[in-house]
C-alpha cells in the first residue's frame, strides 16, 4: 500500500541562500536549449526571465546542476551560475512567491489528473464491466505515475505551498478506488 501522509514538516528545511543561473544557447538545434529548459523546470529552478533563473543554493542542487551546466557547455552555449546569498526581504519574498505559486501550481495539476484521468478511467472501466488483471495493472501503473510526480513536487516545495494536503487527499482516494477495482478483478478472475 502506497498511501501518502500529510504531515505538516517538509522533508527538508527552507532554503536561505540562492543561485541564479543566466544562461545562453545558439538558436538551433533547439534540442538542447529545450533539454535544459526541462531539467532545469524539473529541478525546481523559477524564471525570472528567458534563459534567467533562480534554484536553492544546496549542495544537492548543486550536483543537480552539473550535467545541466555541462549540457550548455557541449552545445557551445555559455552560463554564468553566481550566489545571490542572502537577498534583501522584499526580495527574498518575492522569490519565495515564485516558489510557493510554482508548487501550488504543480499541486494543483495533479489534483485535476487525479480528478479528470484517475478517477474517470476506473469509472469508465467499472461502466464497460472490464475487470481484467491487465486493466488492473495498467491503471495501478498510472497510480504509480502519480505518486512519483507528487514525490517529486513534494522533494522541490521548499516553502509549503498551498494544495499539498488537497493533492494527498485525492491520491489517498485514487488508491482507495485502485484497491476497490482490484477486488473487483481479484473475485471475477480468480
Amino acid at each position: 500500500m502506497t498511501h501518502v501522509t500529510n504531515e505538516n514538516a517538509l522533508p527538508h528545511k527552507s532554503p536561505k541562500r540562492f543561485l541564479m543561473l543566466a544562461y545562453r544557447m545558439p538558436q538551433k538545434p533547439t534540442t538542447s536549449r529545450v533539454a535544459v529548459w526541462r531539467a532545469l523546470k524539473k529541478s525546481g529552478a523559477i524564471y525570472l526571465q528567458d534563459s534567467v533563473c533562480v534554484v536553492p543554493d544546496t549542495a544537492p542542487m548543486r550536483r543537480e546542476l552539473t550535467p545541466i551546466l555541462e549540457r550548455i557547455d557541449a552545445a557551445d552555449g555559455r552560463y554564468h551560475l553566481l550566489p545571490l546569498g542572502s537577498p534583501p526581504a522584499p526580495e527574498l519574498d518575492k522569490l519565495v512567491s515564485l516558489f510557493i505559486e510554482q508548487s501550488s501550481h504543480h499541486y494543483h495539476e495533479i489534483i485535476e489528473n487525479c480528478e479528470v484521468n484517475f478517477v474517470k478511467e476506473i469509472e469508465f472501466e467499472i461502466f464497460r464491466g472490464n475487470f481484467t488483471y491487465e486493466e488492473a495493472e495498467e491503471i495501478r501503473m498510472e497510480f504509480e505515475k502519480i505518486v512519483t510526480w507528487f514525490e517529486r513536487v513534494t522533494a522541490r516545495d521548499w516553502f509549503g505551498a498551498p494544495n499539498r494536503a488537497d493533492a494527498i487527499a485525492w491520491i489517498n482516494r485514487c488508491e482507495k478506488m485502485l484497491e476497490d477495482f482490484e477486488t473487483k478483478v481479484f473475485h471475477g478472475e480468480s
